[in-house]
């Protein structure tokens, strides 16, 4: 994982930028893709030589001033300008105190009550950790104590699911990005990125890549196996008082083909405990 994760993530977020795309000639022979660490420089009006410390490390506490200018050369957008000062904010570290991922009792009762809606409770390091039976029938995947982007990367059956797969996983893995903000040595979060990435060559790209961008809402196009293709719309909320805690809800276009077949679906489920 990246000991240095502000330098990491400027240095990957300067090799998406063309010098063509910020006013530079481009051609030539370049050692790397992207801006040069001078040219960022350059552009933000900061000496080289600072730019340096900041990649290497030896500088993690930038001016808002500083920040906004590389958020402007790298053409970062709103979500990728916040993930850059968060990276530089002094954190509490919470090193031997367990996170609390225990779903209320009363959100539990809810989703179990929703017919219509398949529905899931997942922490930021996108394990289920409650669900109700519509969701489950859906795909094995969706049962607590699955983590959820592991069986989308790597899981067979999951691509076979998902008929836009590829983009499952980079919202996956962007979204991680963004829940996990610079607490990237978290012990779990270590060794979930070390198996992915040992063993899916596109996660390790795009978790090389460093896209920030939290986990919203997005139409899901599926082919499950029993009742067919399906598009449903998903919304994601934070469960009060939990922000380590996410709601994601689906539903199918109210008449369509979709809310026709998601209704067979849910009369062939069974409950969940």
């Amino acid at each position: 994982m990246e000991r240095n994760p502000l330098g990491s993530f400027l240095r990957a977020r300067r090799e998406l930028v063309r010098p063509e795309d910020v006013g530079l000639r481009g051609g030539g022979l370049r050692r790397v893709p992207g801006l040069r660490r001078e040219e960022v420089a350059l552009l933000a009006g900061i000496s080289s030589d600072y730019y340096l410390r900041l990649e290497q490390g030896r500088d993690r506490h930038p001016s808002v001033q500083v920040l906004d200018a590389l958020a402007d050369v790298l053409q970062l957008d709103a979500d990728a300008r916040a993930y850059l000062r968060e990276l530089t904010r002094e954190r509490s570290r919470r090193e031997g105190t367990a996170r609390r991922e225990q779903v209320p009792v009363s959100m539990v009762q809810l989703i179990d009550g929703w017919a219509a809606n398949p529905a899931y409770v997942q922490n930021r390091l996108t394990d289920v950790l409650a669900v109700n039976s519509l969701m489950a029938a859906i795909s094995p995947s969706y049962t607590p104590g699955v983590n959820l982007l592991r069986a989308v990367v790597l899981d067979p059956a999951e691509r076979e699911l998902r008929r836009d797969w590829e983009e499952s996983v980079e919202e996956g893995v962007a979204s991680l990005r963004a829940h996990v903000g610079a607490e990237v040595d978290d012990p779990r979060l270590v060794e979930l990125v070390d198996e992915l990435s040992a063993k899916s060559e596109l996660f390790r790209r795009l978790w090389a890549e460093h896209v920030v961008r939290p986990k919203r809402g997005r139409v899901s196009r599926l082919r499950h196996p029993v009742v067919g293709d399906l598009e449903l719309t998903s919304t994601k909320l934070v469960v009060s008082g939990d922000e380590d805690l996410i709601l994601v809800v689906f539903h199918a276009e109210a008449g369509s083909r979709s809310a026709e077949l998601l209704g067979s679906l849910g009369s062939l489920r069974t409950p969940t405990r």
